[in-house]
């Protein structure tokens, strides 16, 4: 897993997407992170531990290559425009719902 700037993520992102437009997937996951490196301890010895301030970890994967990032809390505004207008402009690829599956559904009810 390879950690880059908020920069570097999304030109690589890009790469990602265009890569795995005709066939193939991209994983995106999101969650908090606190700057841990270390696993929690146990119950036995607690210990206190305080962020300096609130961070997000983004992690892409198109099955053989991964990438990361830190979005730090200053800068999530920043990065969340660019990252949307990133998603939206590679979302195109997206196969429509059969709608002639759902009229079947209705008609067997009635």
């Amino acid at each position: 897993m390879v950690l880059l700037e908020n920069d570097s993520f999304l030109t690589e992102l890009t790469r990602l997407f265009q890569k795995c437009r005709t066939s193939g997937s991209v994983a995106i996951t999101l969650k908090k992170y606190d700057g841990r490196t270390k696993p929690v301890p146990r119950k036995g010895h607690p210990v206190n531990y305080e962020p300096a301030d609130n961070k997000c970890l983004l992690r892409a994967s198109d099955g053989k290559k991964k990438i990361s990032t830190v979005v730090s809390s200053k800068e999530v505004i920043k990065f969340q425009m660019a990252y949307s207008n990133l998603l939206r402009a590679h979302m195109d690829g997206l196969k429509k719902k059969d709608k002639k599956s759902k009229s079947k559904k209705t008609k067997a009810t009635q």
